[in-house]
């Protein structure tokens, strides 16, 4: 079967030909510059969705393609890439330039809670391409000159100050006024997906002792739509190139990150309000997703 989704390590392996860096910081945050992919001779991306996200400065001309549309772009031109859409674009000229950044919804879920999938940027309904005039362009490019400063320094609290840039990035680009809306929902399963990514997102953040994540499994997710759970399961894979239970356990398992992280509850705890009944179980989960036991990431 054709691959569907590329993960955040393997664009590091195939496209930069390095591991994936900063693997145990929450987001898995790495910015670089256009013209040093162009040195390296980095390929253009496979038509494929991500599972991570990525803004770009884009200096120069090509043309991007976004699920069935292709657009193009001359000049200054910030994008927004987002893990439900798949994109490429045309192999790049010698004298184009800019940055981009790729993290994972994670880098916004410890302390500010912010959710991706809401903003017009990141969803499948707005067109993530904006033309820049000259101050934005000045703007764009002082923020990921202040992005590559402070990932480049030693300063402990630098990821602080890169989150608070990229969400400046963000801003700027939700004040931008798009020339046209790309995306719609086309059919009945592309709105159901929207429609069970919100539902799980609404379970979130988990903010006490007293609040529980219900809706663990598919089967239960299926209910609550009032569909049966192989049509949803069809239609989260046609349009998201993943399972729902992928869907779900990534989120739970970034969810427990940041409680670990960012509350003193016991593992217990974090297990019980996660829905599992037995502490064991939610250890067995977590290391199986991060090839770490929840204490020895809290102690990370």
């Amino acid at each position: 079967m054709a691959k569907t989704t590329e993960s955040l390590e393997e664009f590091y392996s195939h496209k930069l030909n390095k591991p994936l860096a900063n693997s145990n910081h929450i987001g898995q945050f790495n910015v670089f510059s256009i013209k040093d992919q162009i040195k390296s001779n980095s390929s253009s991306p496979t038509y494929i969705r991500r599972d991570f996200y990525k803004i770009m400065l884009f200096q120069g001309e090509n043309i991007f393609h976004f699920s069935d549309k292709s657009i193009p772009v001359k000049g200054n031109t910030l994008l927004f890439f987002n893990p439900q859409v798949p994109y490429t674009y045309d192999a790049l000229k010698a004298d184009t330039d800019g940055y981009f950044c790729v993290f994972k919804d994670e880098l916004f879920k410890n302390n500010y809670r912010m959710n991706l999938n809401e903003l017009p940027l990141f969803s499948s309904t707005d067109q993530p391409i904006f033309m820049l005039g000259a101050e934005e362009s000045k703007e764009v490019n002082i923020c990921f000159e202040k992005i590559i400063k402070e990932f480049n320094s030693d300063y402990i609290y630098k990821y602080e100050l890169i989150k608070n840039y990229i969400v400046e990035l963000i801003y700027l680009g939700m004040k931008l006024q798009p020339t046209a809306r790309l995306y719609q929902h086309p059919d009945a399963s592309s709105r159901l997906t929207a429609v069970f990514t919100e539902l799980l997102e609404r379970q979130f953040p988990i903010e006490s002792t007293a609040q529980r994540f219900e809706l663990r499994s598919p089967k239960m997710f299926a209910d609550c739509l009032a569909v049966h759970v192989n049509y949803l399961n069809r239609a989260i894979k046609k349009n998201t190139g993943r399972t729902t239970t992928d869907h779900i356990f990534e989120r739970l398992t970034t969810e427990a990150k940041v409680l670990l992280r960012h509350t003193n509850w016991s593992v217990a705890e974090i297990g019980y309000v996660l829905g599992f009944e037995d502490p064991a179980h939610f250890n067995h989960f977590f290391k199986k997703r991060t090839n770490n036991t929840p204490l020895t990431f809290r102690s990370v």
